[in-house]
């Protein structure tokens, strides 16, 4: 993966099809992981800043998978959402894929939400709740993992859920975990399938939508979300899958924010609680097994702790 900053005139050869006399000032490195790195690219004509992604080679193909979400939900009229400027699979100089898209303004609310009081958390987590509730607006044909298309599809939730929740056991096991928690975690779900059953139909789930992704601004004494990013994760699931996700990542038990989250949602099933603490286990799962497999120990034993608490 190109790892390292970029550089103002490789910035200006990614840029010059956008804006053929482009004049880069700064580049910046945003973030970076496993999958990617990002990049803020300020310019002076015209004077605004892009964001440029670069994918690492085993992960070129989530640039499309990533590209065709974002296409979906601005048809649907969804956001705020990056804009898509440039679209290269393998672009020079660098060797690699490579997306350029707007900047959304604002921060992410993991920067700032600690420092806000129960009101203004309260204020932010209905507008989360809302945005959620308009990307499950937006239908699927069928339950599966999404890149421009859905990957083996199931008719019903009740068959991709205990598919995945199979995977991530079998992971689970396999990578190390411990025997006694694997048992009880399989045990728990097997009692409780009949849950599944009860999601009628797949809609788009973001699958990543937590306080890292979603951006906030000052509006006068309060705050707002001005849009959310990173839609690498997206599936065709249960909304509530979605929405125990940001519970799970973000709300962490905070009686404030669970409670604004709901209430901007709007309507749930009169199940979703215990349906959301099922998911909520897949995506403890799910996290302890990526951990595993890229050699991440540290929080481990915090997600086995998760994992112990919800059965």
């Amino acid at each position: 993966m190109f790892d390292r900053p970029l550089d103002n005139g490789q910035a200006t050869e990614i840029l010059r099809s956008v804006w053929p006399d482009v004049v880069v000032t700064d580049v910046r490195a945003r973030t970076g992981g496993q999958l990617s790195s990002v990049h803020e690219v300020r310019c002076a004509e015209p004077a605004e800043s892009v964001i440029v992604k670069v994918y690492a080679d085993q992960w070129r193909w989530k640039q499309a998978k990533e590209v065709s979400v974002y296409r979906l939900l601005r048809t649907h009229e969804v956001g705020p959402i990056p804009e898509i400027l440039r679209v290269e699979p393998d672009i020079e100089p660098l060797g690699c894929a490579c997306t350029v898209m707007t900047m959304l303004p604002g921060q992410p609310l993991s920067h700032i939400s600690a420092y806000l009081d129960d009101a203004q958390i309260a204020h932010l987590y209905r507008q989360l709740g809302a945005k959620l509730a308009a990307i499950h607006r937006i239908e699927q044909s069928a339950y599966g993992y999404l890149t421009t298309r859905i990957l083996d599809p199931e008719p019903d939730n009740t068959a991709y859920m205990t598919r995945q929740f199979a995977k991530k056991l079998a992971e689970f096991a396999e990578l190390g975990g411990d025997s006694a928690l694997h048992a009880a975690a399989h045990a728990y779900v097997a009692t409780r399938t009949g849950l599944f059953r009860r999601c009628q139909a797949p809609v788009l789930c973001h699958n990543d939508f937590h306080e890292g992704n979603v951006l906030v601004e000052r509006n006068g004494d309060g705050w707002t979300v001005t849009g959310f990013i990173d839609v690498e994760n997206a599936v065709a699931a249960d909304p509530l899958l979605d929405l125990a996700k940001t519970d799970y990542y973000s709300v962490h038990g905070d009686p404030v924010k669970r409670a604004a989250l709901v209430a901007g949602y709007g309507e749930l099933p009169d199940d979703w609680s215990e349906r959301s603490k099922l998911y909520r286990l897949y995506h403890a799962l799910e996290l302890w097994d990526w951990f595993a497999s890229i050699g991440e120990t540290a929080p481990l034993s915090g997600i086995a702790d998760d994992i112990r608490q919800l059965i």
